[in-house]
């Protein structure tokens, strides 16, 4: 579906598909914030502590996150989902 830019321009509308995996992507990245604010990094992590652990506990956080995000997570994606497909359906 081509939908008008600003400029005159016209553009392609983003799939259904596109714009869930966005949003997931976009809570997965919210919930790797909160639970870095809530506490799980390297000092309180499964392995035991150390330099590695403190490089790579990120990477733990994220795939956390987006575990927690494609199981349903909090909501959010969702959310994001219908506000961008609703979006897209206006400009479309």
């Amino acid at each position: 579906m081509l939908s008008p830019l600003t400029d005159g321009s016209v553009r392609q509308s983003a799939p259904p598909a596109t714009l869930h995996a966005a949003a997931l992507r976009i809570e997965a990245l919210f919930l790797a914030e909160m639970l870095k604010s809530a506490g799980l990094d390297a000092r309180s992590g499964p392995f035991g502590g150390g330099a590695g652990e403190t490089q790579f506990s990120s990477f733990l956080r994220r795939e956390q996150a987006e575990m927690m995000a494609r199981a349903g997570g909090i909501g959010l994606a969702e959310s994001l989902f219908e506000a961008l497909k609703e979006r897209s359906d206006d400009t479309g």
